[in-house]
């Protein structure tokens, strides 16, 4: 029972932070999985083919790209989830909301929200493991990459002076590398003026709800992702000016995206010019892989904040409900509530279908992309591993480093 003036306190602070923190949330930021789970299959290719002539290395690659593609399959199953949870908000929860509602029964809502928690905790709890395993994997994957230097250090013949085509390779790479750390900074300040915006304008939407907002639609706000402070010109200016910032980060990614995959053709090059030479070429491909399980980790986590927030708002309207409030309190926001409620089935099923959208592309990595791992590396002749260096080449130019965000249409 939240029936004292120091708990109800706190739920008032717990539901404005919760609103603050999610005012500006894309309902699209799922997507941002699909370029580094794209990528990582056709890295783990090219390593395959680099390092795969030597069985000891072969072996350990093998082990890690299977462990990856049973990983993708449980995040397939994770997305999946999310998929059927945003279903049953819309079909379900909502629908029941707007009965309990009209017909004035808080109790009968409490009913529908603590089913819907259930829901949510699920979700919550599938995600953590599959965090864990990520964080478990990438560790197995830093250790490949360690075997693979080791390796490198015994088998490296002692050359004393190096190819004129090797010595090229490497002042070319460097030259990248450096365009790649001057993109990589530039892409950090645009994120830091984002972040110093993005706060701005949660700072404005939170005073205009504290002097503005009853807590029926500071809760409804959250869900259906557009408070009404968004339409005040403050806030249309601050948000104009993160759609130019996020215009400026699409641009600056895209730059991102093209030097590596000039990177990445360029280790090939110099991977097989050591080949020839006697050595064992640099695991480049597996620190990128290590990068792809860190950035899908790092949102699977954004993923699990995300529905915590929604469980927490929904066991605040719950605490509030049980301590006596009226679900609509006041006659004239009847309409508004159930218009908003409208509102809010629109922006789930936009996310509905972006987790079902991701949830199909890791279906495909997880059946189809590591078929590669069927052939035996070392019977390939070198126009055959040629032809394959050409072919994933291909495959990682056409990927789309920024997604496309869904259009209104859609929804």
């Amino acid at each position: 029972m939240a029936n004292t003036t120091e708990s109800s306190g706190e739920l008032v602070l717990a539901e404005l932070e919760v609103v603050d923190d999610n005012s500006t949330l894309r309902a699209d930021f799922i997507q941002d999985l699909l370029p580094s789970a794209e990528r990582t299959a056709l890295l783990y290719h090219l390593t395959f083919l680099s390092l795969g002539r030597f069985p000891k290395l072969e072996r350990v690659i093998r082990d890690q790209a299977i462990e990856t593609q049973l990983l993708f399959g449980s995040s397939e199953a994770l997305l999946l989830k999310c998929v059927g949870t945003c279903s049953n908000l819309i079909t379900s929860l909502f629908p029941m909301l707007k009965k309990a509602v009209e017909k004035n029964k808080p109790g009968l809502a409490v009913r529908y929200l603590m089913k819907a928690k259930e829901w949510i905790s699920a979700v919550v709890a599938q995600v953590d493991v599959i965090v864990k395993r990520y964080d478990k994997h990438n560790e197995s994957v830093k250790t490949c990459t360690s075997d693979v230097n080791e390796e490198q250090t015994l088998t490296k013949e002692k050359i004393d002076k190096k190819s004129d085509e090797m010595k090229g390779l490497e002042d070319a790479l460097a030259e990248l590398e450096e365009d790649l750390k001057r993109v990589g900074d530039t892409i950090q300040m645009n994120e830091e003026q984002n972040q110093k915006t993005t706060d701005e304008l949660n700072y404005f939407i939170r005073r205009f709800q504290e002097e503005h907002g009853h807590w029926t639609k500071k809760f409804l706000n959250f869900f259906r992702g557009h408070p009404d402070a968004m339409k005040k010109p403050t806030a249309i200016a601050l948000d104009i000016n993160l759609k130019q910032l996020d215009s400026e980060k699409s641009r600056l990614k895209n730059e991102e995206w093209n030097i590596k995959i000039e990177l990445t053709d360029l280790q090939l090059k110099l991977a097989n010019c050591k080949i020839r030479m006697g050595e064992i070429p640099n695991p480049d491909n597996l620190k990128e892989v290590q990068r792809c399980l860190s950035q899908i980790q790092q949102i699977l986590i954004d993923l699990k904040k995300f529905w915590e927030k929604v469980d927490a708002i929904l066991n605040t309207l719950k605490d509030k409900t049980f301590a006596g409030e009226e679900l609509v309190d006041i006659e004239d926001m009847k309409e508004e509530f159930l218009s908003s409620i409208d509102d809010a089935g629109k922006y789930w099923k936009r996310f509905g279908i972006c987790c079902q959208r991701v949830q199909g592309a890791f279906s495909v990595q997880s059946r189809d992309a590591y078929k590669f791992l069927e052939i035996n590396p070392s019977s390939l002749s070198e126009e055959e591993r040629n032809q394959q260096y050409v072919s994933i080449m291909e495959k990682l130019k056409e990927i789309n480093p920024d997604p496309p965000a869904l259009c209104d249409t859609q929804e």
